[in-house]
């Protein structure tokens, strides 16, 4: 089996022969259809990118951890860890699209009936449907608690009416997991909220226009509407009252190691694009790169960036093996925005005016990283949650409850598909 010599040293520990296979395919998908589409992409923050997910899903990617009876790759976190950021290096807004639907995906996976698995997981595998989870809200945003969208029964239906917004793959899903309110007010979030899956064509569902945003062009984040939109009893997710277990775990065993590894490819992408600069900027009868003063700062963005390899890879790994981990997953997610922001704000100071021109790659990479920060959790929550890791107090650890499922993904991936 063909491997490649571009995996860190430091990730030896992780990486099985046909992970480092999936590796080199990764990068070369890249280079030969990623790298050609970001100069229209960052020239047309008003669209929405619909090439590169079909290429996406003709590679089978969107399937990485579906089990294989389903069509999918059973490949893991760590694959689907390695797709995501070997996509970010070049482009975070086509390993955002790749990521978007592997949060759903997951909790269809670990939520679904026999069914609702048998209906859509083959679907997603494929690439002909692809998945959104629509949780945060205009008003609550992030605040799972203060969900506002309701659903109502009526005879064998639900009605679901309210708004959701910065929703992955909004523009390009068929399917969308909304979470909604089931019970009065009053009634704790742990018992009032439900998961429904909305098919995109669905009678009072509307998906508003696309809006530019700061970083990640090309990538769809937008708003849901949903006014009296009917669902059969039969698309619930998850049982009645289990809205909350479902957003929480598809956000900590997935929402958060594919930021990680989001932010880790724009990391890797500041670092290198920092030394080139500074390797080719003449001063001083040599070159900057030459600067003591200079090689601290990037020796220090480098410090960074072999910190988040390590955290981000090792995470994953003990996913894959069956090991309790969600308080390192969170951390992963923490710490690899954390430090790929700090290098962002060395990038740009080490590049003095050049960084503030529009046409060059640092720009983007420093608009991108601003969006790896709110979603799944912001700082401010994932460090809550560590501390009381810390104090003895953290909640269910959702990667030990679904340890024992008989369809977890096995560590060591098939071949990939040529």
């Amino acid at each position: 089996m063909p491997t490649t010599d571009t995996t860190p040293p430091a990730l030896r520990p992780y990486l099985t022969p046909a992970h480092e296979q999936l590796w080199a395919e990764a990068e070369k998908f890249a280079a030969d259809h990623v790298v050609p589409c970001v100069p229209r992409m960052e020239a047309a923050p008003h669209k929405v990118e619909r090439e590169l997910p079909r290429l996406l899903a003709e590679r089978g990617w969107f399937g990485v951890t579906i089990p294989q009876q389903y069509g999918g790759m059973a490949a893991g976190h760590v694959a689907k860890t390695v797709l995501i950021h070997r996509l970010a290096v070049v482009s975070a807004a086509t390993a955002a699209i790749l990521q978007a639907t592997l949060i759903p995906v997951g909790a269809l996976h670990h939520w679904g009936t026999v069914e609702q698995k048998q209906t859509w997981l083959p679907k997603v595998a494929d690439g002909t449907v692809l998945v959104s989870i629509a949780v945060t809200e205009p008003d609550a945003g992030g605040h799972i608690g203060g969900i506002e969208t309701v659903a109502e029964p009526a005879g064998d239906e639900w009605v679901i009416t309210g708004e959701k917004i910065h929703i992955g793959n909004s523009h390009i899903a068929g399917l969308h997991v909304v979470v909604a309110r089931t019970a009065p007010s009053g009634v704790a979030a742990s018992q009032s909220l439900t998961a429904f899956l909305v098919e995109n064509h669905r009678e009072g569902l509307t998906v508003a226009a696309h809006r530019a945003r700061l970083g990640l062009h090309g990538f769809s984040a937008g708003r849901l509407i949903l006014n009296r939109v009917r669902i059969p009893r039969a698309n619930v997710l998850g049982e009645v009252g289990q809205g909350l277990s479902v957003a929480q775990s598809s956000s900590i065993l997935y929402g958060r190691p594919n930021l990680t590894a989001i932010s880790l490819g724009i990391h890797e992408a500041l670092v290198e694009t920092t030394a080139r600069f500074l390797s080719n900027r003449p001063r001083y009868d040599g070159y900057l790169s030459e600067q003591p003063v200079v090689q601290d700062r990037l020796g220090e963005m480098q410090g960074r960036l072999q910190t988040a390899l390590t955290t981000a890879y090792g995470a994953v790994h003990l996913l894959d093996n069956r090991v309790a981990c969600d308080n390192l997953l969170i951390g992963a997610k923490h710490t690899g925005h954390q430090l790929a922001a700090q290098s962002a704000q060395d990038a740009m100071e080490l590049h003095g005016a050049h960084a503030l021109d529009a046409d060059y790659e640092l720009q983007r990479l420093f608009r991108d990283i601003q969006h790896t920060y709110p979603p799944a959790g912001t700082g401010e929550f994932q460090r809550i949650h560590l501390a009381k890791t810390a104090l003895g107090t953290a909640p269910r650890q959702w990667s030990e409850h679904f340890a024992a499922e008989s369809t977890w993904s096995e560590p060591t991936p098939a071949p990939a598909s040529a």
